[in-house]
C-alpha cells in the first residue's frame, strides 16, 4: 500500500488591477524581491495572502459596500486593499467629505503594518477614512494547479487608481512600482526584459482587451466568472498546462517546460 501525495490546500489571496488613463491605458505592476520565496523577481499585480486582520468585524464601520458584500468577499477586498496599501503606498479609500483619499502614505506606517505591529483597521479609523470595497471589480479567481508545492485561491480585482496617489514600492516584497500598458508588459515578457509568471501573463492579454480604464471595468463586470485550475494535458507528446475554454482567454496550452516544471 502507497500513501499518494497530499496536496496542500489553496490559502486565500486577493490582487488589484489599478488601472488608468494617463498617458495611455495603463496598469499598476510591483517586481517582487528577488529573495522572496514565490514569484521572486516577477512582475505581478500588488496583492497576497489575506491575514486574520481582514476579518474583523470593526470593517462594518470603515468600509464601503460592506452590507452588500459576504464575507468571503469582504475578507478578500480588504485583503487586496490591505496589500496594495503595503506595497505600493495607494490607499483605495474615501474621505469623510466623500472624495477619494489622495494624501501620501507614510511608509514607516506601511512597514508596521506589513510587518503586523500595526492593525491596518487601527490606520484606516485614524485617517478618518472608509475602504472603496464596492468600486473593486471581479477581475477572475485563478487555483494554483494541484502538482505544485504552493497553492494560492486567487482573486483578480480591476479599479480605477486614484489620481493624486504616487506609488512607491516597500522595499521588501516589492522592489519596484511601473505604470505600463498592458500590451507593452506582454511584449517586454516575450523578448526577455520582464519576468512575467503564467496567471499574470494571461490576465494581462485578458486585460489588453480593453481601450480604457472604464472600458476595463465595464467588461469586467459584465463577464461570467469562471474559477481557472490550470491541468495537465499531453499535447503532441509533451506536458502542457491547459485551463477552461470558457473562462475568457481563448484556446491556451502553456508548455510545462517554459514554466520551469
Amino acid at each position: 500500500m502507497t500513501d499518494a501525495p497530499q496536496i496542500p490546500d489553496p490559502k486565500p489571496a486577493a490582487t488589484v488591477l489599478l488601472v488608468r488613463d494617463k498617458p495611455e491605458f495603463q496598469v499598476l505592476m510591483v517586481k517582487r524581491h528577488h529573495q522572496i520565496d514565490f514569484a521572486s523577481g516577477a512582475l505581478v499585480f500588488p496583492g497576497g495572502k489575506t491575514h486574520g486582520g481582514d476579518t474583523d468585524e470593526r470593517w462594518a464601520e470603515h468600509a464601503i459596500g460592506w452590507d452588500e458584500l459576504d464575507l468571503v468577499q469582504r475578507t478578500l477586498r480588504i485583503g487586496a486593499i490591505r496589500e496594495a496599501f503595503e506595497e505600493t503606498g495607494i490607499l483605495l479609500a474615501q474621505t469623510a467629505q466623500g472624495t477619494p483619499f489622495e494624501d501620501p502614505c507614510d511608509a514607516s506606517v506601511r512597514s508596521a503594518v506589513d510587518a503586523g505591529h500595526v492593525a491596518f483597521i487601527d490606520v484606516v479609523r485614524e485617517l478618518g477614512v472608509h475602504l472603496r470595497l464596492d468600486e473593486l471589480a471581479i477581475f477572475a479567481r485563478w487555483i494554483t494547479p494541484t502538482m505544485m508545492p504552493k497553492r494560492f485561491d486567487t482573486w483578480f480585482y480591476a479599479m480605477s487608481a486614484p489620481a493624486g496617489q504616487v506609488a512607491a514600492c516597500d522595499g521588501r516584497e516589492t522592489v519596484d512600482a511601473e505604470w505600463i500598458s498592458p500590451s507593452e508588459a506582454i511584449r517586454l515578457a516575450a523578448v526577455g526584459e520582464r519576468t512575467i509568471i503564467f496567471p499574470t501573463l494571461m490576465n494581462l492579454k485578458l486585460l489588453a482587451e480593453a481601450e480604457s480604464a472604464q472600458d476595463c471595468l465595464s467588461r469586467a463586470r459584465k463577464r461570467r466568472l469562471v474559477t481557472v485550475l490550470p491541468e495537465v494535458s499531453i499535447e503532441n507528446g509533451e506536458r502542457v498546462l491547459v485551463i477552461p475554454p470558457d473562462a475568457g482567454y481563448g484556446p491556451v496550452s502553456q508548455p510545462l517546460r517554459t514554466l520551469g516544471a
